[in-house]
């Protein structure tokens, strides 16, 4: 059957693509699964980070072909239909994402990998945007991020053609942020996320904000920093920090959510 299955384990959230005999292609049910799930586990404190991961051999090779005219079209979901839902609900996601890839990363399987905060992936990954192929257009929404992490000459290069490229090309152009074996990936990918639920949640998430206001030159970015500092300055993250750091122990930071109601933000820019 596939599906989106969700495991939490030590403050770890891990959503898999689950349709290996079809290189983890989504179909319309499973674009779907995507706003509800990760709403729970926005709300869940005891989730830090969310883990975006393929079963088996492969990341995912994108939109289900068969069921690809209501995918992409469904007037009731506006552009893109539910590629850009599912990946407009990833991308708003307010705690750090981590795409750990292997295989084939293509299509709408990059959109997905592409809305994540940080991307991973093992040497023999390979990596495609194909609507070239098909006579289709990229939704609008995975065009623009796609721009922004990789740049408008590697977009043009990787949508006009519709060629794979393989794992090191893909981190040449940024579209991944560091290359590890095969042998290990797994235990690699854990001790990337164990480090990083060790930090501090507001400064992950604040930053994240900000981070993606900038690369869309939101006009709100003024008004969301100073939400953040005030934010800073009510809590203890900063002592917590700091006496960690002179007593050389672990910091056991405290910070779960804003103590502010305004805290969702559109990042689908």
């Amino acid at each position: 059957m596939a599906e989106l299955r969700v495991e939490i384990a030590g403050g770890v959230a891990t959503l898999t693509i689950d349709n290996p005999h079809r290189r983890n292609a989504l179909t319309g049910a499973m674009w779907d699964s995507f706003a509800p799930l990760l709403a729970g586990l926005a709300a869940d404190d005891e989730v830090a980070a969310l883990v975006l991961r393929g079963a088996g051999d492969d990341f995912s090779a994108g939109a289900d072909i068969t069921d690809l005219e209501h995918i992409l079209h469904d007037p009731d979901a506006g552009d893109g239909g539910h590629v850009t839902a599912g990946e407009s609900a990833l991308a708003a996601f307010p705690k750090p994402t981590i795409a750990a890839i292997d295989g084939f990363c293509v299509g709408g399987g990059w959109e997905l990998a592409g809305a994540c905060d940080i991307r991973l992936a093992t040497e023999r990954s390979t990596f495609g945007i194909t609507p070239a192929r098909l006579g289709i257009l990229y939704p609008l929404s995975g065009v623009r991020r796609l721009v922004q992490i990789a740049g408008p000459a590697a977009a043009k290069h990787l949508i006009l053609s519709g060629e794979l490229v393989d794992a090191a090309t893909a981190a040449r152009w940024g579209m991944v942020s560091r290359l590890l074996p095969v042998e290990g990936f797994w235990e690699g990918i854990a001790a990337f996320v164990e480090a990083l639920i060790g930090r501090s949640r507001l400064t992950q998430q604040g930053s994240k904000e900000l981070i993606d206001l900038i690369a869309a030159a939101d006009p709100r970015l003024e008004e969301r920093a100073a939400f953040w500092d005030a934010e800073a300055a009510r809590g203890e993250e900063a002592g917590i920090g700091a006496a960690a750091f002179l007593a050389r122990t672990a910091p056991a930071f405290s910070w779960r959510r804003p103590s502010s109601a305004q805290v969702g933000q559109d990042r689908r820019g």
